[in-house]
Parts: C-alpha cells; structure tokens; sequence
C-alpha cells in the first residue's frame, strides 16, 4: 500500500512544529535536524525556508507579539499601557520558553517594531516627552517580563515543616503553591496599578 505523501512543508507548518518543540522541551530542545524528523523531511528541506534556527525563533517570536494589544493607546495613555501590559504578559504566559528570545528586543521583527512604535507613538501623543516614552516602555517591558519569567508563589515549598519554628513571618508560605496562579496574576496587577500612579505623579510634575 502506497504511503500517504508528505504534507506540503510551509513556514507556517514549520513555526507550528518548532514552537510545539519549544513548548514541551525548552529552547534547547529545538534543533533543525530535531524538526526535521518531526515533520518528516529532511533538514535540508528547512533551510529553503529559514536560513537558521535563529531566524526561525525571531519568526516565532514574531508570531507570538502579534496577540499583544495595543489599540487602548488611542483611548488615553493609561488605558494603552493597561492593555499593552496585560496583553503582553499573556502572550509571554503562554509560551514561556520564549522568554529568553522575546526579551532580546524586536530587533528586525516586524510585528515587535511595530507594536514598540505604536507604544512610544501613543505615549508622545498623550503629552509624555520622547525620552519618558522610552523609559515607560522600557519599564513596562521590564514589569512583564518580570512576572512571566518566573513565579514568586511557587518559589516556595508546599512542606510546612520547612518553616516552622524557623522563620516566624512564613508560617503560611507552604500555602502559596496551592494559590500560585492567583498570587501571581494579583501580584502583578498590584505591580502595574502601582506603577500607572508613580507615572502619573511623575506626569504632573511634567506637564504644565
């Protein structure tokens, strides 16, 4: 019996497949020869496609920033960053292996460049001198990076004897594993609500 043929290789079959590898096993996990195999061809046939492996995690990257959000901007400045942050810090969330990539900065990625273009543009629209805009954004970036690179709540073991009659302040730290999604996704709100009300005393000290 004859064998079914090969589905037509793309670059979207190929982001797919990689960013699944990823996903499960970690950057390292992802080698050209690796999804080859899985997308049974042979590597050859991937670098008609991308030249390297890093131009494809750039394009995955890429692929990743378009679910973050940043039409509030043309609501109001605070509204924009809202939005931008949490959008941002989902679509971190959702693949958190690509942290380390996403965090290098949008370099020559078109959907990251245009997303940094329309934040910076939303906040010198709102009255923020150029350099501020650069420094909110960067800020921002820095808050949600932050947050979905790691987890405070589950930084903590789940065995109450590891805390007690040690560490007075921590007797209910064994809970926080249990309620970690929560205390992180809080924790994180609390973070951002506190930065929007540093920048907007900063703002009036700026803005006649």
């Amino acid at each position: 019996m004859p064998r079914p043929p090969t589905p037509l290789l793309s670059r979207e079959r190929i982001r797919s497949r990689a960013l699944a590898l990823v996903d499960a096993d970690g950057l390292t996990g992802l080698s050209m020869r690796r999804l080859a195999a899985e997308l049974g061809v042979q590597a050859p046939s991937l670098y008609s496609h991308y030249k390297t492996k890093d131009e494809l995690l750039q394009d995955i990257a890429d692929g990743i920033m378009e679910a973050v959000d940043t039409s509030a901007f043309a609501l109001d400045w605070r509204s924009g960053l809202r939005t931008w942050a949490r959008s941002y810090r989902a679509a971190l969330a959702a693949h958190p292996n690509m942290v380390p990539v996403l965090a290098t900065g949008p370099a020559r990625r078109e959907v990251s460049l245009a997303r940094a273009d329309a934040v910076h543009g939303g906040l010198v629209a709102a009255g923020w001198p150029p350099r501020y805009a650069t420094m909110i954004g960067a800020s921002t970036k820095y808050l949600v990076l932050g947050a979905a690179i790691s987890s405070f709540s589950r930084g903590f073991e789940d065995d109450v004897q590891v805390y007690v009659d040690r560490y007075p302040h921590l007797t209910q730290a064994h809970r926080l594993r249990e309620h970690a999604d929560q205390i992180d996704a809080d924790s994180f709100e609390l973070a951002l609500d506190a930065f929007l009300t540093g920048l907007d005393a900063l703002r009036a000290t700026l803005v006649p």
